[in-house]
Parts: C-alpha cells; structure tokens; sequence
C-alpha cells in the first residue's frame, strides 16, 4: 500500500474500502487495483484517518487525528455510500474502539489519550450518537483503549495497547474475561472463522525500543484465540448502485 491502512471495511460490491491517510480508497481484490475515492479533510495534510467501521446499516464510520504532533484537530466522520459525510464529534486526539451492540442502538467509542470508553444511544434511522456516558474508566489502568468488537452477547472486547490483554466487558462495563498476550502493543481484535468463534488480536510493533522486540519476538505477530462464544457479521459498506 503507498500510505499506512488505518481501517477497512467489505463493500456491498465486494471490494475493500481502505481508509488512508488521503482518504478512502477502494482496492479491488481481483486486480489489485486501487481508486481513490473521497477525502473528508482536504485542507488538513498533516492529518490521516485511523479506525474506522461499519455500522448495522452500512455507513461507514471513520475517525481521523494528526499523525505527527498528536494534537487534537481529529473528528470522527460518518460516510454514505454517495460520498456525502457528517462530522459527529471533533476534537479528538487518537480515534478508536469505535463497535456497535448487536441490534445497532448502542455505539462504543474512545479517544485513546483519554484513557476511556464511551457509549452513545444511536439511531439507526438517522445515523446520529446521543446521550453520551462513561462505559469504562481506565484511568487506573495500566493501557489504553484501542481497537473493539462486540460479540453475539453484547459484550464488548477491547485491546488495551501497553498492557498486553484483550478484556471483554458485560453490557453493564463489568470486566468478565482478560486475554493476556506476550506482547504491549496489542492493538484490535476482531470475529473470524466460520461460526464466527475465533477472536483474532493484531499487535504492534511500533513505539517498541530494540530492547523491547529483542524481549517480545512475537510483537506485530497476528493471535487467534478461541473466544468461547461467536461475534457478529459486519455488514458491508453500501456502495451506491
């Protein structure tokens, strides 16, 4: 890829749809070919876009944030399949856990620096995230929040970069279940398999000194983890016809 993959989603038409740091692209898995398509932030170079995820309708929501200085000029965006966007929260350093429960009326999402999770009421009709609240405080954690899914239970699991773990939390943010990986930068876990019973964990290795990936030879490796119970199929991004 010429710029680092942030996010991606399937499309109803059964390509991917990448989200760069000029923006989305589609890739086509057949020729390998690449289309830009649409930049929600033109007039912000040093931004790119982070983490990104359909929701039960097949928006795609994305979050951008400044790839350098790590200021907060990122803004979580919603995106129809005509190319026309909606910016719904602004302000935001680094975007990620963005997740939705699995009847779609509840959204998760977090700016990593703020070392918690939120969870909004959310229309499915209109798009729109409501009635924010603190789902989980980690500010006595020893990571932060960073990629997310939601099981067939309606429970939330969540990386926690720098700790090393995938944690599942009830509906109510009680922790029921820890992960414990042998690397920090775990960084996003998502449902695979063919009953949808495998949690797979990216890591990372970024931000690790050579003393830390001599110590973590598995870091950036990809886990899969038998989950005990099944995630939820993403619904595809609806292109337009």
């Amino acid at each position: 890829m010429p710029e680092l993959i942030g996010s991606f989603c399937e499309t109803s038409k059964g390509r991917l749809m990448l989200a760069l740091k000029s923006g989305l692209h589609f890739l086509d898995l057949e020729t390998g070919g690449l289309q830009a398509w649409f930049d929600p932030e033109p007039a912000l170079p040093n931004n790119r876009l982070n983490d990104g995820k359909c929701d039960r309708q097949g928006r795609f929501w994305v979050g951008s944030m400044n790839d350098g200085d790590r200021i907060p000029t990122g803004t979580l965006y919603s995106v129809l399949g005509n190319g026309t966007s909606t910016a719904h929260l602004s302000g935001i350093t680094i975007p990620n856990s963005l997740a939705w429960s699995p009847d779609g009326k509840k959204m998760y999402f977090a700016d990593t620096p703020a070392k918690s999770i939120q969870v909004f009421d959310f229309d499915t009709e209109d798009g729109v995230p409501y009635n924010p609240r603190t789902f989980l405080d980690m500010s006595s954690h020893a990571g932060r929040p960073d990629g997310a899914t939601v099981d067939a239970e309606g429970c939330l699991w969540s990386a926690h970069i720098h700790a090393g773990q995938v944690v599942r939390y009830t509906p109510q943010g009680r922790r029921d279940r820890t992960i414990q990986l042998p690397v920090t930068g775990v960084t996003s876990c998502a449902f695979g398999g063919d009953r949808l019973e495998t949690l797979f964990i990216t890591t990372a290795t970024q931000g690790l000194t050579e003393q830390a990936l001599r110590e973590q030879p598995l870091a950036g490796a990809l886990f899969a983890v038998n989950a005990g119970v099944s995630g939820v199929c993403d619904t595809p991004f609806a292109e337009a016809c």
